[in-house]
C-alpha cells in the first residue's frame, strides 16, 4: 500500500472538517508510528491516523472497546472520544483519543524495577478477565506456542546470537511442550513491546496501542515481565499477579523469547534502512532475550 503523506496542515484541515471545536488546537507529530500515525492535539489529546494498516480493523478496535476496558484499568489508556471517517482529503479512518503521558520505554528506561513490576501486574490482573462473547478472536497472535513453530523459526533463523542460540531454542521448546490454556477467554492486549508502554519517573505510567487486543491466552501479555521489565523483576511481578500457572509462565517465557527476536529483527532491518525498521530496537530486544534466559 502506497504511504500517505501525514501533514500537520492535513490533521487541521480534517479536524477543519469533521470536528471544527479542535481544530483550533496545537498540533505536534509524534514520532514512531507504521500502521498508524500519532499527533498530539494541544495536551491532552491525541489523533491517531490510519497510515500503512490496510484496514482499519485496529482502530475499530480500539474505538469498540477501550471505553469498555478503560475504566477499570488502573494505568491510564488511550480512550476515543471522537471519530474521524474517511474523506476525499484522506481516504481513510483517524480518531481523536486521550493523550497518554510519558516517555515510550524504547525511548527510556526503568529505574524503579519494583514499582513497575506491581504495575504491570495490578494492570494486567485488571485486563485479564473473562471477556465477553463478541470480544474479538485473533487470528495471528493468542495460539499456543507449538502453534507459533514457523514464526519462532522464521525469526530464530534470521537474528539469535549463535553464543545463546541453544538456551534460546531450550527455552521455546519447554513453551511449546507446556500444558494449553485451560481458562476462559480473557482480555489480552496482545503487542506489549517497550514502544507500547509509556514511562515517567522511572516507572510504567501507561499502555497505548490496544490495536492488537484480543480474548485468549493471558499468556501472550505475561511475556512482558522479561520483554518490558529489568532484570531480576519478573518473580516479583508473577508473585503480585497470582493468576499464572507454572504452565503459563513457560508459555510466556517462549513468547518472550519470541517477541525479543522480532526486536533485534526490527532493529536489524533499522539498520539495513528497510521500511519500518528501528535500529534502537535491537539492543532493547537483545536485552529482553538475556533476561529471559537468566530466569529460565
Amino acid at each position: 500500500m502506497t504511504e500517505i503523506e501525514i501533514t500537520a496542515d492535513l490533521v487541521r484541515d480534517l479536524l477543519q472538517e469533521q470536528h471544527p471545536d479542535l481544530a483550533g488546537l496545537a498540533i505536534r507529530e509524534v514520532a514512531g508510528g507504521w500502521g498508524n500515525q500519532m499527533w498530539r492535539l494541544g495536551d491532552d489529546l491525541a489523533v491517531r491516523m490510519q497510515r500503512m494498516d490496510p484496514t482499519p480493523e485496529f482502530l475499530f478496535k480500539e474505538r469498540r472497546w477501550l471505553p469498555v476496558l478503560a475504566s477499570r484499568l488502573p494505568l491510564p489508556v488511550p480512550t476515543p472520544v471522537r471519530f474521524g471517517e474517511p474523506s476525499a482529503r484522506f481516504p481513510k479512518h483517524w480518531t481523536v483519543m486521550t493523550w497518554v503521558p510519558g516517555e515510550p520505554l524504547d525511548h527510556g528506561s526503568i529505574s524503579r524495577g519494583s514499582h513497575a513490576a506491581d504495575a504491570l501486574a495490578g494492570f494486567l490482573q485488571a485486563l485479564h478477565v473473562e471477556a465477553s462473547a463478541e470480544a474479538p478472536i485473533s487470528t495471528d497472535r493468542g495460539a499456543h506456542p507449538r502453534n507459533c513453530r514457523d514464526g519462532f523459526e522464521s525469526l530464530f533463523q534470521a537474528v539469535a546470537p549463535d553464543d545463546i542460540a541453544a538456551d534460546v531454542r531450550a527455552v521455546w521448546e519447554d513453551a511449546v511442550a507446556a500444558h494449553a490454556w485451560e481458562g476462559p477467554r480473557v482480555w489480552v492486549h496482545g503487542d506489549l513491546h517497550p514502544a507500547n508502554v509509556v514511562v515517567s519517573n522511572g516507572t510504567l505510567s501507561g499502555i497505548v496501542d490496544f490495536g492488537a487486543m484480543f480474548a485468549g491466552d493471558p499468556a501472550w501479555d505475561l511475556a512482558a515481565a522479561w520483554v518490558l521489565l529489568p532484570a531480576g523483576t519478573a518473580s516479583r511481578f508473577f508473585d503480585m499477579y497470582k493468576q499464572a500457572d507454572a504452565a503459563a509462565i513457560r508459555r510466556a517465557r517462549g513468547l518472550a523469547a519470541m517477541r525479543s527476536l522480532f526486536l533485534m529483527l526490527m532493529g536489524q532491518n533499522g539498520e539495513r534502512g528497510l521500511p519500518g525498521g528501528k535500529p534502537h530496537w535491537g539492543p532493547v530486544g537483545r536485552a529482553a532475550l538475556v533476561r529471559v534466559l537468566e530466569d529460565a
